[in-house]
């Protein structure tokens, strides 16, 4: 690496749902955030690794910031905002087709006194769902609200306008050495992420409020010597009727969450997975420091 290097934390921070883990996988060439059409999924704070010519950016994907209700929800709102104060650059992402929402005049209310001395950029992302016309309207209210270094209009999902929001951000972190070695992509161990990807898998099919109310582990990982790996999971949930949901009927839902865990786990690591998957009641998981410190959450910054 010459003295011209640069590395910085971007934190990626907005309401649920507003595209954080799809750009942040987007940016980086991998998923290593789950993705699902339910809000509040992302719980703990992700990094994730990116290059872009001489700098190094260490994303980092945050809960949503809302109301929050619940220990756990407290917690994740917390690291929020603790990841915003921790950055080089936050990104402010909020969706073109919703506008300023009331959770987006909230977020900018406080966004000054908790940001430190990062600098702030607005994307407006999903901006393939609204006419230009409208885009700019956002964009003029939005930043005749908040004093945003540069505006972006992106699309998470397509990739429209996410080089040139990198290639800024490339050159908004400090001078310094990178923070990672160069084939690195994530700061998450394997094994946390191996949990995430099943309980994406989870989120996508079960309902309501039950992927709110159940964690994943991972509680065992074996390198065998053909080179697979055999992975063993436990799915913790509150109460006995959610397991057997959760195992499905004959256990079809839990079959096939771990056939779709797997052929995820296999793509990130080349190789062969065997994944097997376990569902136990433990009633008090959302009240259980153990649980927290494994999500990477202060059991802490839940206390209401």
């Amino acid at each position: 690496m010459t003295d011209e290097t640069r590395a910085g934390f971007v934190v990626l921070i907005g309401e649920p749902n507003a595209g954080k883990s799809t750009l942040l996988n987007r940016m980086v060439g991998a998923k290593v955030s789950i993705v699902t059409h339910k809000v509040q999924t992302t719980r703990a704070r992700i990094r994730g690794v990116a290059q872009d010519g001489a700098s190094q950016l260490v994303f980092v994907d945050t809960p949503g910031l809302f109301a929050p209700k619940r220990r756990l929800d407290r917690a994740m709102v917390a690291a929020a905002w603790g990841g915003a104060g921790d950055a080089d650059v936050v990104v402010l992402l909020i969706e073109a087709n919703r506008g300023v929402t009331a959770g987006v005049k909230a977020i900018l209310e406080v966004l000054a006194t908790r940001v430190g001395k990062a600098k702030v950029a607005l994307a407006i992302n999903k901006i393939d769902r609204v006419k230009t016309e409208a885009l700019l309207q956002l964009s003029q209210q939005m930043n005749e609200t908040y004093a945003f270094e540069e505006t972006f209009m992106i699309s998470a999902e397509r990739g429209h306008g996410c080089d040139a929001l990198k290639h800024w951000l490339a050159g908004a972190v400090p001078t310094g050495p990178w923070l990672y070695p160069d084939d690195e992509i994530s700061d998450s161990p394997l094994r946390n992420i191996a949990a995430e990807m099943t309980r994406e898998k989870l989120t996508l099919r079960l309902h309501q409020e039950l992927p709110y109310q159940l964690t994943v582990e991972t509680e065992n990982w074996e390198e065998r010597p053909d080179g697979s790996a055999k992975i063993d999971q436990l799915i913790y949930v509150i109460r006995d009727g959610h397991k057997g949901i959760v195992l499905g009927n004959k256990g079809e839902t839990i079959k096939a969450v771990g056939q779709a865990a797997r052929i995820e786990m296999e793509e990130l690591l080349g190789r062969k997975v065997h994944l097997f998957l376990q569902v136990k009641v433990r009633a008090n998981w959302l009240e259980d420091k153990e649980r927290y410190d494994e999500m990477g959450l202060n059991f802490k910054d839940g206390d209401a």
